[in-house]
């Protein structure tokens, strides 16, 4: 406004002063606006660092048990198969999958024996295909050994 021509009439000056009277007015009501987006602002800044950090405690806490089950099924980046054994029921009387009118007690502890023995035979069979795994990676790892040390340190 200071490098307007205002003509200098009390209508003029009447105007002028309402229209500051507006601008004040505005002026205080964009503040009041801007401090309370503010507020506003921080109280979610507030919520956000405290789920920010709820959310990084529970990834490190599954990232930790995800490590520890990672070691437990991984060994060197060799993936180790779990096997495990499950009846269709606990009830020792449910085990055998036949009647015991037409059965011999014989057939009763040859698959009690046979129970026994198929637990042995899960845990070899995760041990031997482990083995396998193992066999293969550190076959693949001692080629590449090879490789560096005889072919590539070599020629460079």
């Amino acid at each position: 406004m200071a490098g307007t021509t205002v003509t200098p009439t009390r209508m003029m000056l009447k105007q002028l002063k309402g229209r500051l009277k507006t601008a004040r007015r505005g002026h205080k009501l964009m503040k009041d606006k801007r401090d309370e987006l503010m507020r506003q602002f921080m109280d979610i800044v507030r919520l956000n660092k405290q789920l920010r950090e709820r959310v990084e405690q529970g990834l490190t806490e599954s990232f930790a048990a995800l490590q520890v089950a990672s070691a437990i099924m991984n060994i060197m980046s060799v993936n180790v198969p779990q096997y495990s054994f499950h009846t269709r029921n606990n009830d020792p009387s449910e085990i055998y999958p036949y009647g015991f009118a037409q059965t011999s007690g014989e057939l009763d502890d040859a698959l009690s024996r046979m129970a026994v023995v198929f637990e042995d035979m899960l845990q070899l069979a995760q041990v031997e295909k482990t083995m396998q795994l193992l066999a293969e990676e550190i076959e693949k790892t001692r080629r590449r050994v090879n490789a560096l040390e005889y072919v590539m340190i070599p020629e460079l």
